[in-house]
């Protein structure tokens, strides 16, 4: 690779670092090409970016991002999830699916706002729900209090309709 090549792929990398709200390093050894696939296509339907990186440009390009933090974690062969939204979404994606194939899937470290997280803590976020879960439940909380007060307002009028038919029944049989 060309001295411009690898200056190229350090900016690149420095700005994707840069922008990156959560990564998870993982290890692959001995996984096939059918396997990457399909996780290369859970990660593009979770808003992830998955990429083998040359540890010493990804090191270089870490410097000075919220990246740095785990840049001695790359070393051998070794695939960063990156996710720029989302800060459970490259955990909870690898995690769910090393389950299958734990031998040869290795998470090894993570970075979650800029703060260096280990093997347990990102089992952990796995955990946690989404961003899209949360926003379900924010909104639940949020339009809990108005369905109840239009229920509430309603009740009194519905009542009085089902008197008047009751007495209205009564009034015919």
């Amino acid at each position: 690779m060309l001295k411009s090549e690898k200056e190229e792929m350090i900016k690149e990398l420095h700005e994707k670092f840069s922008r990156t709200t959560s990564a998870v390093v993982a290890e692959f050894t001995k996984v096939d090409v059918e396997t990457v696939t399909k996780l290369r296509k859970k990660f593009r339907e979770g808003g992830v970016e998955y990429k083998v990186i040359k540890n010493t440009l990804a090191r270089r390009a870490a410097q000075g991002t919220s990246v740095s933090v785990i840049a001695d974690d790359f070393t051998g062969p070794v695939a960063l999830c990156i996710s720029y939204g989302d800060v459970v979404a490259p955990a909870k994606i690898l995690v769910e699916f090393s389950k299958d194939i734990e031998d040869k899937i290795k998470i090894r470290t993570a970075v979650v706002e800029g703060r260096k997280v280990d093997v347990a803590g990102v089992k952990a976020l796995a955990k946690l729900p989404g961003l899209p879960e949360l926003r379900a439940q924010l909104l639940g909380v949020i339009s809990e209090p108005a369905s109840k007060l239009v229920r509430t307002i309603a009740a009194p009028g519905s009542q009085l309709a089902r008197v008047i038919q009751a007495n209205a029944d009564k009034a015919q049989g």
